[in-house]
């Protein structure tokens, strides 16, 4: 199977009514991205790529973890959790790091656990969940890490629960918006609790530790991170007029911008983009070679509106959409079988977005003749692209170096 890219032959324009594009938004932060949470547009990148340690935006995942095992029914909200030493001494009172200060050898139920963990950064509630569910905190961060491949992310690790220093843990800006994002699709019951104001615990009232809460901009979830090596970092989504925004920024040095960096960053997101439909549910947007089918090719449709954002204040933006499967496709060919991928990017501004593709229709398998000429097709296009292959990779001969003779002629008039 080979990588197939066909080039759609429709370009889009789309007009608006002002004649600039937008600047490109500036930041101190050392990697960052921004995510549209609805198209999967990428509107700003940073080093997106780069490893940092997270700190306490690991616990985003040991939550994730969590709201897995409570919709898998594996455990309930009153399921309960003892507080180790290990946990009381790294995370808890004795530690001096934010706590919701469970008594040692005591036991906090699931329900109290996670708003510690997600309004007051409990990192004794986070080593409590750890050891509950995988025996010990490192065994949960490979249990974490687990989940990370599982879920796509390739190159993220994590060291223990709670993002304590630990050189097993680094993450990704990319990364870590897409975890970000998939928690608030996958679990939104259990999103809310990122945003919750207050929570009450023992003789306790925790109020949340995200100052992004109370801010303009609605920001309503995620966490906080801090270390000396990596600066102030931050995961944060906030949702405006039907729009969800995802921002992850990391290195600064000052708390202060941190802050004020990411809602301006949120803020630039949701005032200089629109939304633009490029495709319709259903719409079939091109198709896929077939080997050995009674037809050459059988068409490609969309499952849902395929949109882009565009910069409002752009004049005219061209789109280009590109189809990409492995291929050829074998028969049988069922139809809503999933077959590949459209991406559209804006050529001018680099957003871009992708979404599934699926067969739009059923195809059998041909007779021994078509299967004998498609054979004959795939032979000889894989020896001319090994060909061109080849020669592209071919090293340059290097120009003849003039003889002397030659230097020393002048140049003719």
């Amino acid at each position: 199977m080979r990588l197939f890219l066909l080039w759609l032959s429709i370009f889009a324009y789309f007009q608006t009514a002002a004649a600039e594009p937008p600047a490109t938004f500036q930041t101190a932060a050392t990697e960052a991205i921004l995510i549209d949470a609805g198209t999967g547009a990428i509107l700003f990148e940073k080093n997106a790529d780069k490893l940092f340690a997270p700190a306490s935006m690991s616990k985003i995942m040991t939550l994730e973890i969590l709201f897995k095992k409570l919709r898998a029914g594996e455990i309930s909200m009153d399921t309960e959790f003892p507080v180790s030493l290990h946990a009381w001494k790294t995370g808890g009172a004795p530690s001096r790091t934010t706590s919701m200060f469970v008594p040692l050898n005591q036991t906090a139920k699931i329900g109290d656990l996670i708003q510690g963990i997600a309004v007051q950064n409990a990192n004794d509630g986070s080593i409590a969940v750890a050891e509950g569910l995988a025996g010990t905190d490192d065994a949960f961060g490979q249990m974490m890490t687990d989940e990370a491949r599982a879920l796509g992310l390739e190159k993220s690790t994590f060291g223990n629960s709670s993002g304590l220093p630990n050189p097993a843990s680094l993450v990704t800006a990319r990364e870590l918006a897409r975890l970000s994002l998939y928690v608030i699709k996958e679990y939104p019951d259990y999103y809310k609790y990122f945003g919750q104001k207050e929570f009450k615990y023992r003789t306790y009232n925790f109020r949340n530790i995200n100052p992004l809460l109370n801010a303009a901009i609605p920001v309503d979830g995620l966490k906080l991170g801090f270390t000396e090596n990596a600066g102030y970092g931050v995961a944060a989504s906030a949702e405006k007029d039907g729009r969800r925004l995802v921002a992850v920024m990391n290195g600064f040095a000052v708390e202060k911008d941190r802050r004020e960096e990411t809602l301006k960053l949120l803020s630039w997101g949701f005032v200089s983009f629109k939304s633009y439909k490029v495709f319709d549910k259903d719409e079939v947007v091109g198709a896929a070679r077939v080997w050995g089918g009674e037809k050459w090719s059988v068409p490609l449709r969309t499952s849902s509106e395929v949109r882009i954002l565009l910069p409002v204040a752009a004049k005219d933006l061209r789109i280009k959409a590109q189809i990409v499967y492995q291929g050829p496709l074998k028969p049988p060919v069922k139809e809503g079988s999933p077959a590949g991928e459209v991406r559209i990017t804006s050529e001018s501004t680099g957003t871009s977005n992708s979404a599934p593709l699926y067969t739009a229709a059923n195809l059998e398998a041909g007779g021994i003749v078509r299967k004998g000429v498609d054979s004959v097709l795939l032979g000889v296009n894989s020896y001319v692209a090994k060909a061109v292959t080849k020669l592209l990779k071919k090293p340059e001969q290097a120009a003849p170096q003039p003889s002397a003779a030659a230097a020393s002629t002048p140049p003719k008039s």
